[in-house]
């Protein structure tokens, strides 16, 4: 769908939701921000809210999802059960959706739909952060293969089932148009939609997402407050996991190393968990004013007058400086090699790959081993519909469901 068209719920009389009122301390919107009134709706038309503006009640809806709440059980880097202050999807999330909302409110952006997109950014993650996702695109080649962002999609458009009317949680247009293009344009360089995941076409034939263009500013903030997030609290999860030392990421990654040593001028003879949670804290609000100040050079430059501008300016104008680009790269190459290729979440990663192959072989060969409202819509060992069922079905588990399932099938005797 593009600019000026309306969608199908409105071609249907569908009402736009209530816009709400600004509250204390909200800057004035600028004009390139994502308007609620003029929200291109949702594809199933709903009655308005009284209270409550369409960008809220998608924050809501994502909230109250099933898919949400597992988030507790899905992990960042670690295995879920090795301890209980290591980051889940669901805190991680929560702390991309502050940041967002953050960032989003002091540029005059509607905060709403950023917090919105925080939340929902990570619900087709499978069990076992990244590894779990390389096992089952690995698993489903021969079957479109598997994409966590396009999962994401599948799961807010159809595999939640909470709604006598639809499938889905029937988000509005911008809501599921920053979900799938947070990272910027799917159609570019050369891409076509039929280079693009499976569940992105499928939707994208009845609700059009503009996938050529750029998204709104909320989606672009959202997808930095991940960076954020991520960055600076795989430092924490990373100390507390004994992975490295202190005085070895001062030395790998300097950006921390100029926070830390301000910390303990600061504060003399701080403990080191003070001393990294100070750190930690002042990283993020250097990264988040980074983020600002950048941003603002950049909306400055290219002058945007609406959301429409934005989506068609050609490149994102929400951006890091080159600088903190710089130092983002020297943190992450230490944490490639220190934490995430470390021998001890390698051993974690191997069990996670085992488990998920077996049990997605298992269950494609024998179909009639899924749950019955799993085996709905399968058309039989091996085949397509099935493969995808089964990869619903697998990407839905939390680490811990995934290791029980697997016990129950092949160490039944134990």
């Amino acid at each position: 769908m593009r600019d000026g068209q309306t969608n199908a719920g409105a071609a249907r009389g569908a009402k736009p939701d209530k816009p709400a009122p600004g509250g204390a301390g909200r800057p004035p919107r600028a004009p390139y921000a994502t308007d609620p009134a003029k929200s291109r709706g949702r594809l199933h038309p709903e009655p308005e809210s009284r209270s409550r503006g369409p960008f809220e009640r998608d924050r809501d809806r994502i909230v109250h999802a099933s898919a949400f709440r597992r988030l507790k059980g899905k992990t960042q880097v670690f295995v879920a059960h090795e301890g209980d202050h290591y980051r889940t999807r669901l805190s991680h999330s929560l702390e991309v959706a502050q940041i967002a909302r953050a960032v989003a409110r002091r540029l005059g952006l509607d905060d709403d739909l950023a917090e919105a997109l925080g939340l929902a950014h990570d619900l087709g993650h499978p069990p076992f952060g990244h590894t779990g996702e390389d096992v089952l695109d690995a698993c489903m080649e021969r079957y479109q293969g598997f994409d966590h962002n396009a999962q994401t999609l599948r799961v807010l458009t159809k595999l939640e089932q909470r709604y006598p009317a639809f499938d889905g949680l029937n988000l509005t247009w911008e809501t599921l148009e920053g979900v799938v293009k947070h990272n910027g344009p799917l159609i570019r360089y050369g891409a076509t939609l039929q280079d693009l995941p499976i569940a992105i076409q499928e939707y994208n034939a009845s609700h059009d997402l503009a996938l050529d263009t750029w998204p709104g500013l909320e989606a672009q903030v959202a997808a930095h407050a991940d960076d954020i997030a991520y960055n600076n609290h795989d430092i924490d999860d990373g100390l507390r996991a004994s992975l490295f030392s202190l005085e070895e990421l001062c030395e790998g990654a300097p950006m921390v190393g100029r926070v830390v040593e301000a910390v303990k001028r600061d504060y003399p003879g701080l403990s080191q968990d003070r001393v990294v949670a100070e750190a930690v804290r002042r990283l993020i609000g250097d990264w988040v004013d980074d983020l600002v100040s950048e941003t603002e050079r950049r909306l400055a430059l290219a002058k945007p007058r609406s959301v429409e501008e934005v989506r068609n300016a050609g490149a994102p104008l929400v951006a890091f400086s080159d600088a903190l680009r710089e130092d983002e790269a020297r943190l992450r190459r230490f944490l490639m090699q220190r934490m995430y290729r470390h021998w001890k979440v390698n051993r974690s990663r191997s069990h996670a790959k085992r488990l998920i192959r077996q049990l997605f072989e298992l269950f494609l060969a024998e179909p009639e081993l899924l749950p019955p409202h799993w085996q709905q819509g399968n058309d039989g060992a091996a085949g397509p519909k099935t493969a995808r069922r089964v990869c619903d079905y697998i990407a839905g588990m939390t680490d811990d469901f995934c290791i029980e399932e697997h016990r129950r099938l092949f160490n039944a005797g134990r």
